[in-house]
């Protein structure tokens, strides 16, 4: 009796029993899927925000810690506690050690898109991934204080399209009383997709940001604010009193240590200044503690799916003893028996483990856009990866050992048993 034809044997005597069969594979598929999930989710995750931002130095805001600056300046989760006043911004967009920055108001909101309020620098200097700069695909920046430039995610799901007209809400309330509806915005432009929150945020000039809050001095809207005109607007001075952030790009990366050190003990307004990606570190320190976690758990769940593989076989162990007494009258030896048992137990962790690494790559597939549309961050390299393999090959070999429990059970019992079973 060859390799071959006890894998084919193993393989009918699992159809027989196909039932139980397919409550064992799908026990240890639902084990692999979840242990899987959680290590794809985090890594992906950790790509996906690690790809979020490229290029910028560092980012300025008021006190307010770094991964909550991180957060709400990048990500767009969250809100910010307080604001930097705009002569401070000019005085650090001054420094001689900085090249670049890049303004950034956030507040509003529409239809559950995040506000914000920056300008020309923006396009020009915000990079992401490997450093790739923010591409239009569809017609121009906004170049009037009533246009707005769209995210890909934002036109994709509210189906807007170059000169839809859009009208914001005060705060990340959802609309009604709190509509600027007295001052709509204009799509001048559609950024091609990015994967990151850019795609799910909608923006304006800063000056169109003042222009709409002109009659919500107090956090609400003033009975007079619809008497004040378009025309009267235009000739106000729409500076910004604040903004929410900096982005920064130095001169040379090598002062990024006393630049930050400078801005975060200048005298007078107080800052904070972060460097991204030690933000983010701290961020995934924060979260290893729970990951760390959800993996033990997983693992124990494949534990649990594999003792579910031993569970199958011996229970039906009883039922089979005439079925080995045959096995061995038909020239069967005990180490075939052995080696049969060994291989359905094989098979059930090899099919449950494969089945386990499609579930989760459909589920990636499936859940990736929710993600993706709700928070604006996409999952990197999801595809079928060595930990997949090595997952599959490992609960395989651990089905095999643990296959050998009912194996010897079987082959004392074939022995003992011959044809003479007594049931």
């Amino acid at each position: 009796m060859m390799g071959t034809s006890i894998l084919g044997l193993a393989w009918r005597s699992l159809m027989n029993r196909r039932g139980s069969a397919l409550l064992t594979i799908l026990a240890v598929a639902l084990s692999v899927a979840l242990f899987l999930g959680v290590d794809k989710a985090r890594n992906g995750a950790r790509a996906g925000f690690d790809n979020t931002i490229s290029g910028t130095d560092l980012i300025v805001g008021a006190p307010t810690g770094q991964i909550n600056l991180l957060l709400y300046s990048v990500f767009r989760l969250g809100n910010a506690t307080a604001e930097v006043s705009w002569d401070t911004y000019q005085q650090v967009a001054a420094r001689g050690d900085i090249a670049w920055t890049i303004p950034v108001s956030l507040g509003d909101s529409h239809r559950g898109f995040r506000v914000m309020g920056t300008d020309q620098s923006y396009f020009e200097h915000y990079k992401y991934g490997d450093g790739q700069p923010l591409r239009l695909s569809e017609g121009e920046r906004f170049g009037d204080i009533y246009q707005a430039v769209i995210g890909a995610g934002v036109a994709r799901e509210l189906g807007y399209e170059i000169g839809s007209e859009i009208v914001l809400t005060h705060g990340l309330g959802a609309g009604g009383l709190t509509d600027h509806d007295n001052r709509p915005f204009i799509v001048a432009g559609i950024l091609a997709p990015t994967g990151t929150p850019v795609d799910q945020t909608i923006h304006i000039s800063l000056e169109g940001m003042t222009a709409i809050h002109v009659g919500w001095e107090s956090g609400t809207k003033n009975p007079m604010a619809d008497t004040i005109t378009e025309e009267m607007i235009r000739s106000f001075d729409l500076t910004p009193r604040s903004i929410t952030a900096i982005f920064v790009g130095l001169e040379r990366r090598g002062t990024i240590l006393s630049t930050q050190r400078a801005i975060n003990t200048r005298p007078g307004e107080p800052l904070l200044a972060i460097i991204p990606g030690v933000a983010l570190g701290e961020l995934w320190q924060v979260t290893g503690v729970v990951e760390r976690a959800l993996i033990a758990v997983s693992v124990f769940v494949i534990a649990v799916g594999l003792v579910s593989v031993l569970t199958s076989i011996l229970t039906s162990l009883n039922e089979r003893r005439r079925e080995m007494s045959i096995l061995r009258a038909t020239g069967a030896r005990p180490g075939h028996i052995f080696f049969l048992m060994v291989a359905e137990a094989g098979l059930l962790g090899f099919i449950g483990a494969v089945l386990g690494v499609a579930l989760v790559q459909l589920g990636l597939v499936l859940l990736g856009p929710v993600l993706s549309q709700t928070y604006g961050v996409q999952l990197q390299g999801l595809g079928v990866s060595f930990t997949d393999l090595w997952t599959v090959l490992a609960v395989t070999g651990a089905a095999l050992v643990i296959g050998m429990i009912p194996a010897i059970t079987a082959l004392r019992r074939s022995l003992a048993d011959g044809l003479t079973v007594k049931l």
